[in-house]
Parts: C-alpha cells; structure tokens; sequence
C-alpha cells in the first residue's frame, strides 16, 4: 500500500505531458506509448507544432500526440479526402488531418478564434499542405446551415472531426449528420471528460469539467440510441467517439 508521502509523489507526476488527457491509470504507461510508438514517428512538422503549442497558456485544449497519430492512421485507412474539423485550436489535429489525406484533399476547418489558430499556419505552410485547408473564423452552426440549405453538400464528407463546444455537440449531430456520406465516420472528442461520466454528481471536479459534463452525458445517451450510426467509442485521449453513418 502506497504511503501518503508515495501518494502525493504519484499525483505530483502526473499530467506532465502537454495535451496529456490520456485515463490511463498509470503515467509511466502513457509515457511508454508516446515514447515507443508516437514520438518516434511523429513527423517534425508535428513536433514542432506540439512543441509551439506547449507554451501556449491554454495548451491543455491540444489533441493529444498519441490522439494525433490516431486520426492520421484512421484517415489513411477510409481513404478521406474530402473532410472537415470543428474546432481547430491551433492545427496539431488539423495538421495530422493535412498530411493524411491526399493531395487533392480538402479540409474546412472552423473556429471561433483565429488568433490561437495563428500558430499553426507558419509550420503548415512549411509542411507543404496548407491548400489543403480553408478556414472560416466564427461560430460553425451558421455554416453548416448554409451547407444543408444549399443542398449540394449533403453527404458530401467523408470525415468530420468535433472538438469545439461541448454545450452545443447536439446541435452539430443534427446538421454533420446529413453532411456526412453514408460509411463516412463523424468523430467527437472528450466523450468520456476527464472521466467525469462515471463520477458522481456531487464529486470535486474543475468548474468547467463541471459545467460542459451534462452536455457530455447528452451527447452520449444520443449517439447510443441514434439508429443512423454505428458508434464506438474509445479510450484515446480524453474519449472519443466514432460515429459511423448507415442510414
């Protein structure tokens, strides 16, 4: 049994990782994952850009380097090319995103704040993949109702990836689902936040785990019962669930 002065050392090491959102319950294993499979081939671009983000003072809202090179090898494997990203931060997700799809490729990527995006641009330009990308700075909602009401998108994405305002997870299911071709996937990030799906109500947490839990849990029972997708949701980062549409 660990003493409390053990006990305090553990909870001391833990999170050191920028972007570390993993549930692992052990960091030395979290560390062995980047150490053995993700930072050994992570391209420099991406290192650099995760490294860019480490000083940042809101880092913590980066995907995860292990979470990064997930997406890159799940786009690879549907073939994506046409693809969108809700939520953009400053690009490591997106960045990943460029550098998996092919030259042709598109991505539109939407975020409320290009000053954090700035970033990015300068290491994607330099990565070689920057007219891969269009993005639009404001809220995504108006967007997306333009698209549908075009009509011309509907089922036109192959991929679209979700980590921006967790109040409003819903309100992006009902719009990406008619925007998403049929076997096209739909990924949402922090479906399990921080772990505070299993937590009890009354339980100490952050006051914006907190706040955005409920919404979390809503977009949860949702994506569950929805029979237009198949889901499955995994522990890679902070959760994410893949939403793959049959109908």
């Amino acid at each position: 049994m660990a003493t409390n002065g053990e006990e305090q050392q553990t909870q001391a090491g833990r999170h050191q990782e920028v972007g570390h959102k993993s549930l692992l319950q052990s960091d030395a294993l979290y560390q062995y994952i980047l150490e053995t499979s993700v930072y050994p081939r992570e391209p420099e671009c991406m290192k650099e850009l995760r490294e860019l983000t480490a000083k940042h003072p809101w880092n913590i809202m980066t995907t995860s380097a292990d979470e990064g090179q997930f997406l890159n090898m799940l786009l690879k494997l549907i073939n994506a090319k046409n693809t969108m990203e809700i939520g953009v931060y400053t690009g490591y997700s997106l960045l990943a995103t460029a550098l998996a799809i092919p030259e042709d490729g598109k991505i539109l990527a939407m975020d409320i704040n290009r000053e954090n995006y700035e970033l990015g641009p300068p290491v994607i330009e330099k990565a070689g993949v920057a007219n891969k990308i269009e993005f639009k700075e404001g809220p995504a909602l108006p967007v997306l109702d333009q698209m549908i009401e075009d009509g011309k998108y509907h089922g036109s994405y192959d991929f679209i990836f979700v980590d921006a305002d967790k109040d409003n997870y819903i309100n992006y299911h009902k719009r990406l689902i008619e925007l998403v071709k049929v076997g096209g996937l739909i990924g949402y990030d922090n479906t399990l936040w921080n772990g505070s799906v299993v937590a009890p109500a009354d339980a100490p947490m952050r006051k914006y785990v907190r706040y955005y839990r409920d919404f979390v849990l809503e977009l949860n029972k949702a994506l569950a019962a929805d029979p237009r997708i198949e889901i499955c949701m995994l522990p890679v980062g902070d959760g994410i669930t893949l939403c793959r549409r049959i109908q």
